[in-house]
C-alpha cells in the first residue's frame, strides 16, 4: 500500500483512543523527497470566474477579504472582538534592567466584559534606555514557558501557570529559554522586545477552552460547540493583538514600528496574527511547518494527519475534512504568508529540522511571491534554496540556518537586520 493510501485509512480511525494508530502514523512520516506526491499548486491570484487578479487594489479589496474569510472559516477561525473594557496595570518598572543597559516594564492587561467575565494576561517588556526620549521599535512575541522563562534576571515574575501549567512555577524554568529571545541584543541594537506567554491567553491542551480567553466571549464551561468557529491558534494570534493595543499606550515604543515574531507553533501563530492585524510592520515565522509556512501538499514532515489530530484545538473543527485530504484543499500555505502582503514577511528554517518541511517553508514563500508582485515588491526569486546559513533578504525573507528545532543567534541577527532594513527610521 502506498503511504499517501495508508494515511487516507488511518484518517479515519480513532486516534485519541487507539495507541497503535497514534504510532503508525508518525511511523508513515514521510523524510524522502521522491516521495513527495505530485501535485497542482493553487494561485493565491486565481479568481472562482476563472480570472487573475491583475491589481494590488484588486487583491486588497476583492481577492484578500475572500481568502481571509476561507482560513477563518476553515482553518484558524474566527476573530474575537474586542472585551468590553480593557485596563492596563504596570506591575513593576526597573530603569536599570540587563546591566543598566534597559528600562524594563512588567504589566499586567486585564480583560473584562459587562456579562461580568474576566481574564488577564501578563506582558514583559525590554526597551532600550534611549527609548525614554526616542520611542523604540519592537519585537513582539509569544513564549512557551512563562515570561521568566526568556530572560536572565531572576526577578521577572512567573507567568504561564494561572490558566496553563503549575510546572512553571518551579524554579528551574527561570531563563531556560533565555538564548531564544535575545533581549541583550536586541536592546543594543536600538529595538524593544515585549513577550507574553501563551498559555495565558489559551492553554495549549485540548481541554484548555473554559481556561482561555475565548471564555470572555462563549460559555465554555466543559466543551461548547466553540470548536466549530474557533481555535488556540486563533486565540493566541487575538492575544498578540491585545499586547499590540498595550504597545500602542506605552510612550516607550515606536507602535508604528512592530514586528511580530513567533517560533514553531508560534510562528503559525505569528502568520495567522499578521494575517488579521496590519499594524504589524513585519511578520516573522520561525521553523513553523505544517499549518504554518509549509506547503501542506508536499505532505513532507509533519502532516495534518498528525496535527490535527494530536493537537485538536489547533485548528478549527471543520478543518478537520483536509486530514490525508491535502489536494483537496482550496489554498494553501503560501496563500497565509500572501495576506501579509506587501508588508515585509520573514519565514525561516531550520536544516535538520525536517519535521517542519524547510524546502515546503521555502517553496511557500516564493510561490507567496506572486502576490508581492503587484505591489511592485520583491520575494524571492529563485526556486531553488539558498546554501544553508545564506540569508535572503528582501520583502519576503528566507534563510534556512544549519542546526535544530530552535530559534538562534544566528536567526536572530537576520531578524534584527530586516528591521534595520525596514522599520529604522529614514533620519536614522
Amino acid at each position: 500500500m502506498h503511504y499517501l493510501d495508508e494515511a487516507k485509512q488511518l484518517a479515519t480511525l480513532d486516534y485519541q483512543a487507539d495507541p497503535k494508530v497514534r504510532e503508525r502514523i508518525l511511523q508513515l512520516t514521510n523524510y524522502d523527497e521522491a516521495l513527495v506526491p505530485t501535485y497542482e499548486l493553487p494561485s493565491p491570484l486565481a479568481k472562482p470566474d476563472g480570472g487573475k487578479v491583475q491589481t494590488a487594489f484588486e487583491w486588497v479589496n476583492f481577492q484578500r477579504p475572500a481568502i481571509f474569510k476561507i482560513f477563518q472559516e476553515q482553518m484558524y477561525g474566527k476573530i474575537p472582538p474586542r472585551p468590553d473594557q480593557t485596563r492596563f496595570e504596570i506591575l513593576s518598572i526597573r530603569e536599570d534592567a540587563l546591566d543598566n543597559t534597559a528600562i524594563r516594564k512588567e504589566v499586567r492587561l486585564h480583560f473584562s466584559m459587562n456579562s461580568g467575565k474576566q481574564h488577564a494576561i501578563d506582558l514583559l517588556l525590554y526597551a532600550p534606555k534611549s527609548a525614554a526620549t526616542t520611542p523604540a521599535p519592537a519585537f513582539l512575541g509569544l513564549c512557551f514557558k512563562g515570561n521568566h522563562a526568556t530572560t536572565d534576571e531572576k526577578d521577572v515574575r512567573m507567568t504561564g501557570a494561572a490558566y496553563g501549567d503549575p510546572a512553571l512555577l518551579a524554579e528551574e524554568t527561570r531563563g531556560i529559554q533565555s538564548a531564544r529571545w535575545h533581549f541583550r541584543e536586541l536592546v543594543k541594537a536600538g529595538y524593544a522586545g515585549a513577550v507574553v506567554c501563551y498559555h495565558d491567553i489559551f492553554p495549549d491542551r485540548a481541554d484548555g477552552w473554559g481556561q482561555s480567553v475565548l471564555n470572555l466571549f462563549e460559555d465554555l464551561t466543559g466543551f461548547s460547540g466553540a470548536h466549530q468557529n474557533y481555535s488556540s491558534i486563533g486565540a493566541w494570534a487575538w492575544g498578540l493583538s491585545r499586547a499590540m493595543d498595550y504597545l500602542e499606550s506605552d510612550p516607550l515604543i515606536d507602535a508604528g514600528r512592530v514586528a511580530v515574531h513567533g517560533h514553531s507553533r508560534l510562528g503559525k501563530t505569528s502568520l495567522w496574527a499578521g494575517a488579521c492585524d496590519r499594524r504589524f510592520r513585519i511578520v516573522i515565522s520561525n521553523d513553523s511547518g505544517c499549518g504554518g509556512a509549509a506547503l501542506a501538499r508536499r505532505m513532507f514532515g509533519e502532516t495534518y494527519l498528525f496535527i490535527v489530530n494530536a493537537m485538536p484545538h489547533w485548528f478549527v473543527k471543520p478543518f478537520r475534512k483536509y486530514i490525508a485530504n491535502e489536494e483537496n484543499m482550496p489554498f494553501d500555505q503560501h496563500f497565509l504568508i500572501a495576506l501579509s502582503a506587501p508588508r515585509p514577511v520573514a519565514i525561516a528554517s531550520a536544516t535538520e529540522d525536517l519535521w517542519a518541511d524547510p524546502k515546503g517553508e521555502f517553496l511557500s514563500a516564493f510561490h507567496a511571491g506572486e502576490v508581492y508582485a503587484l505591489f511592485g515588491s520583491n520575494g524571492v526569486n529563485t526556486t531553488e534554496m539558498p546554501p544553508p546559513d545564506k540569508c535572503l533578504t528582501a520583502d519576503i525573507s528566507y534563510h534556512n540556518r544549519i542546526g535544530k528545532h530552535d530559534q538562534t543567534a544566528f536567526d536572530w541577527q537576520h531578524y534584527v537586520h530586516i528591521a534595520n532594513k525596514f522599520l529604522k527610521q529614514t533620519n536614522e
